[in-house]
């Protein structure tokens, strides 16, 4: 039974017409004609999917099954044992699965194996092109391009090679055709689009003026889709509303204020009623140039036109007003707000914050909150207390904070830890304190975590007892301290001149099998490094060598500063060698330390020797080397030559606290 590539004939009785159409889809047509010499000839025209075609030539093989197959074929590779190749099994598999290779069934297997990936499409592309008798037509060709263009940048060659292959065969492309490539091509290749239009005797349609404009609108040539625009309404062509849409976003964020409003005129004209996103783009136009008397008119006649005003009107709205310093006009549009039942989300909570901090109104926030207060949870709580704490409102952060506390039985985990670390970078101590005890009353429990933030507060504030406190209320609870925990005690007790605590700590951690890590031996160094300790603080030294563990800079520089104080300048001298010998590179605050202790000892060769080297190891002076080299020269008489920096950026602060 014979089919051709464009359609076939069938022959059957007129009982099996319904349910053959039943099953038809929309890819081939076919004429369906009755044959019985007693019942009436009946035709109709109908679409035929390929799986419907393959039921009828041959049932036992199913679309799914074909495509597995020919995906298969066309993965794998050639077999230089039996000459065989992926194209020449594909010759033997077509005719055994009674599957016409025609251009339609070619197009429809292309775009099933491009759902495997471009590669097997393009493949198979290859392969019906090669065979004899078969042409490609505009359809697959269009078919191939559109899969290809999905496909990324990765393909533009191929897609090249394509249309030099169309040109090459003589295959006349359509205007889908060119709205394919449109929407494909790069920025540069759009010109070429036009000038196939004219090769091929094309007309542009309103689709295609549509897709020019919007691959002008992607690369950003604002001008070019505007010019389209006045050439597509000279043609007599409309535009739906999300064309027009995305021609006045393009020009709104250009700042182009008069082509705006001219589409926006076009639009009432053409009767393309205007949207909330039309305005919205406008308002926010308008609102980043400072025009406020034609954003707010446009919001009114938002609200006469009848439109629907959703959350991302009302956050544009708020924001351009915002922008222009309006908090009056801000706050009562948001009490509109509320009162049309528009729940605000955390942006519109955050133009209030980031405005009224800016006005410094920020007391006015609780008018906000009390406005929305029906809507609010503790997840937006918790926003307002992170963002205020962030910004540095510690106060306003305790508020809100507190406010939630009150309004809510259980505790939002997030907004206690921003509050706790907020309380603890701003000094505020015994609030943080009295909130780590209360946390339990909310349903959250307190962790090593906080306790630690609390603990480097003190530390840093040298507030020793509330420290012995807080570890036995720690241990209590039945929280086990981690290494940050431990380090931070050694550090603090370290900064107070605690020396047996510090150590009774560290033999602690010991105890508990929490291995010390570099940081623990710095600190335990350091604390008896400058409390006169020198020979405990050596003995750690090498403790943590043997060990394991390697010195770092911080670890030299302690010991080279507590040798350098003791007068011990040749100890420290050693350790700068061994730092060097083990690697280590020392930087401008280990060379600093270094050139006071030989600059305070008299040494002063050996200091200008030492500067000499700082720039071998890609250092730069900062204002400390500066002022250590001036007391040098003072002492010899002699000028030194340096080569300042023309302005000081800051402090090299030393990490040895």
């Amino acid at each position: 039974m014979p089919i051709s590539s464009r359609g076939a004939l069938f022959l059957f009785s007129s009982s099996r017409v319904e349910d053959l159409l039943h099953h038809l889809q929309t890819k081939y047509k076919i004429v369906i004609t009755n044959t019985a010499p007693v019942l009436p000839m009946c035709s109709t025209e109908v679409k035929l999917g390929l799986q419907t075609m393959l039921n009828i030539i041959n049932p036992s093989c199913s679309l799914e099954k074909l495509i597995k197959y020919l995906f298969q074929i066309l993965a794998s590779r050639a077999s230089p044992a039996t000459s065989w190749t992926p194209r020449s099994r594909l010759l033997v598999y077509i005719p055994t699965a009674a599957l016409p290779l025609g251009i339609s069934n070619s197009s429809c297997l292309v775009a099933e194996l491009s759902v495997r990936g471009p590669d097997r499409a393009l493949e198979f592309f290859r392969f019906a092109a090669s065979l004899p008798g078969f042409r490609h037509d505009c359809f697959t060709y269009n078919r191939i391009l559109s899969i290809l263009g999905r496909a990324g940048e990765k393909y533009d060659q191929s897609i090249r090679e394509i249309l030099d292959e169309m040109d090459r065969d003589g295959v006349r492309g359509n205007i889908s055709t060119v709205n394919i490539l449109i929407s494909i091509v790069g920025g540069g290749e759009i010109n070429r689009c036009s000038e196939l239009v004219k090769k091929w005797n094309l007309t542009f349609t309103g689709y295609t003026y549509k897709c020019l404009m919007q691959a002008y609108v992607r690369f950003r040539d604002v001008e070019g889709a505007f010019r389209i625009y006045e050439e597509l309404r000279r043609k007599g062509h409309k535009l739906d509303i999300f064309a027009f849409n995305m021609l006045l976003d393009s020009l709104s964020k250009a700042e182009k204020v008069k082509q705006a409003y001219k589409v926006f005129a076009d639009m009432k004209c053409c009767h393309s009623k205007p949207d909330a996103y039309t305005y919205t783009i406008l308002i926010r136009m308008l609102g980043r140039l400072g025009k406020t008397d034609e954003f707010i008119s446009l919001f009114e006649e938002m609200i006469v036109k009848g439109c629907t005003l959703n959350i991302i009107v009302y956050n544009t709205m708020l924001e351009a007003l915002a922008k222009n310093h309006m908090v009056d006009k801000a706050l009562f549009v948001f009490s509109k707000m509320i009162e049309n039942g528009c729940q605000p989300n955390e942006f519109t909570y955050s133009i209030f914050v980031f405005m009224l901090a800016a006005e410094g109104q920020l007391v006015r926030l609780d008018q906000v909150v009390d406005a929305a207060n029906k809507y609010l949870n503790k997840s937006i709580y918790a926003y307002l207390v992170k963002t205020l704490s962030k910004l540095g409102h510690v106060s306003e952060a305790h508020r809100m904070f507190c406010r939630m506390w009150s309004f809510h039985d259980s505790g939002d985990r997030a907004a206690c830890l921003s509050m706790l670390e907020t309380l603890c970078s701003a000094g505020k101590t015994s609030e943080a304190m009295e909130l780590l005890a209360k946390i339990n009353e909310k349903g959250i429990n307190a962790d090593t975590v906080m306790y630690n933030m609390v603990f480097s507060a003190l530390g840093k504030l040298k507030q020793v007892s509330c420290i012995y406190t807080l570890y036995e209320e720690m241990k209590t609870s039945g929280l086990l301290p981690s290494i940050f925990t431990y380090n931070i005690l050694i550090s603090s007790f370290g900064r107070v001149g605690l020396i047996d605590k510090a150590s009774e700590v560290f033999e602690e951690m010991e105890r508990n099998d929490c291995n010390p890590d570099i940081v623990s031996y710095n600190s335990l160094i350091n604390c008896l490094g400058k409390n006169g300790e020198l020979d405990e603080a050596h003995m750690r030294f090498m403790e943590m060598q043997e060990k394991g563990l390697n010195p770092d800079v911080v670890t030299y520089s302690t010991l080279i500063e507590c040798f350098g104080k003791s007068n011990k300048v040749e100890m420290a001298c050693r350790l700068f060698d061994e730092m060097l010998a083990e690697g280590c590179t020392p930087n401008i605050v280990t060379y600093n330390i270094l050139l006071d202790c030989l600059e305070k000892s008299g040494k002063t060769a050996e200091a200008y020797k030492l500067h000499a080297s700082l720039k071998q190891h890609g250092l730069t002076p900062d204002s400390i080397t500066y002022s250590i080299l001036e007391r040098l020269a003072s002492r010899s008489h002699s000028v030194v030559r340096v080569r300042k920096q023309s302005r000081i950026t800051g402090w090299v602060v030393s990490p040895l606290r």
